[in-house]
């Protein structure tokens, strides 16, 4: 029986440690937070969105980089048997739209519960508010343990860091992994904020925080180049905007962020095509044909939107709808079909879902996830340079990751 140290209390090190003990060895997790699963209390707005319940190729398509990497970590704990893994724990799961799976309770808290409770009945050992200082290395390149912060030293035979990136460092997400890892004289490529909200130009923008858009099609481009185009849920903030497209279009459009500023045009009817938008607007017109413009339009957007809507169209807000010229409608259709937005920067690590790049995974064995530099060492989730789209993919990639290591470890 071994004696395997686990770094990490997240998704990927618990995993690890559920997974590794299962294989019979003696575990220990570390975690310097005073709970376990920190990050997961606030994924998918508290909910946990899981996995994806997508084909398990689809999984791959939905990496952003370094996918062929996770050939065997997807395949050997795919997002299938991440659901029957905790479906037969008692944690019951549905899936809803873009195939994006929760626990059926709607509570990220009954995710962490359950990967205690399978720990716990797995005998894994496990100490919080205890922070690894340094690996501990022998001069043959093999993991012999690692020093605490207090000095305590801790031997093992395998050590599994699975510390996290740097997003959302109130969770613990402090880059401890990264130093561990160039300290053993691994390669950690440029560290970038993933999954993030955007900062934007408008002014009005302010007056929208708060406001989610539901089925529309957004469009980020610098002159003629498009870098990125998708249907899906936005959300507005005092800064900028967020949401499911935005966050996808954060990790799709961040190789661009040096052409900043960046345009973004918003279709508020991309199920309408320009003709029948114009008659939508020529009906409601007709309706309300003698009312001021700013009242003759509410059922066109969300109220929020409304004096937006209309302090943009360049229509004074009290002219009579019986009054408005044709070109002026149609600069108005124009405007729906294309909000104009300005995208100044992207926020910062504090408020990113996931760490764009990571520990090199050139110098890690895909079919095990350890070291190839250092025996006995191994990687798991974010830590690595992995990072995917939104809709419960990095969350696939820590289980996946993690189950393989404390699969691997000898």
């Amino acid at each position: 029986m071994s004696k395997i140290i686990v770094i990490g209390g997240g998704a990927a090190g618990m995993m690890a440690a559920i997974q590794s003990a299962a294989c019979g060895h003696n575990v220990l997790l570390l975690e310097q937070n005073e709970k376990l699963g920190k990050k997961i209390y606030i994924t998918g707005k508290g909910r946990c969105n899981l996995t994806n319940a997508c084909d398990t190729e689809d999984l791959f398509k939905s990496v952003l980089h370094n996918g062929k990497f996770l050939y065997s970590a997807f395949y050997s704990f795919s997002n299938a048997q991440v659901i029957d893994f905790f479906e037969s724990h008692g944690l019951a799961t549905k899936t809803e739209r873009g195939e994006r799976v929760f626990p059926a309770s709607d509570h990220a808290s009954d995710v962490i519960r359950t990967l205690q409770k399978v720990m716990e009945d797995r005998g894994v050992k496990l100490r919080l508010c205890t922070r690894v200082q340094e690996l501990l290395v022998e001069p043959e390149n093999r993991i012999a343990g690692v020093r605490l912060s207090d000095g305590e030293i801790l031997k093992a035979d395998a050590v599994i860091a699975a510390t996290g990136g740097c997003s959302y460092p109130s969770t613990g997400s402090t880059g401890d992994g990264y130093r561990f890892a160039r300290a053993c004289g691994h390669q950690v490529t440029e560290l970038r904020p993933a999954l993030v909200p955007f900062e934007a130009g408008e002014s009005w923008v302010t007056e929208l925080q708060g406001l989610s858009l539901r089925n529309v099609r957004v469009r980020i481009r610098k002159e003629k180049k498009i870098f990125y185009e998708e249907f899906g849920e936005m959300l507005f903030t005092h800064y900028g905007v967020s949401g499911p497209l935005i966050l996808s279009a954060s990790s799709l459009v961040t190789d661009c962020m040096e052409q900043l500023p960046l345009s973004m045009e918003i279709d508020l009817k991309p199920a309408l095509t320009p003709e029948q938008l114009d008659r939508r607007i020529l009906r409601d017109f007709e309706e309300n044909r003698n009312r001021q413009f700013k009242n003759g339009i509410q059922k066109l957007f969300p109220g929020k939107l409304l004096p937006v809507m209309v302090a943009l169209s360049g229509i004074h807000p009290d002219k009579k709808i019986n009054e408005i010229t044709r070109e002026e409608r149609r600069n108005f259709a124009a405007l729906i079909k294309s909000l104009p937005m300005t995208l100044t920067g992207l926020r910062d690590f504090k408020e990113a879902i996931i760490t764009r790049g990571g520990v090199s995974v050139k110098e890690i064995n895909p079919s095990t996830m350890e070291s190839r530099l250092v025996q006995g060492l191994y990687f798991a989730g974010e830590v690595l340079d992995l990072d995917a789209l939104t809709g419960g993919f990095n969350l696939q990639i820590a289980w996946s990751t993690g189950y393989l290591a404390g699969d691997s470890v000898r």
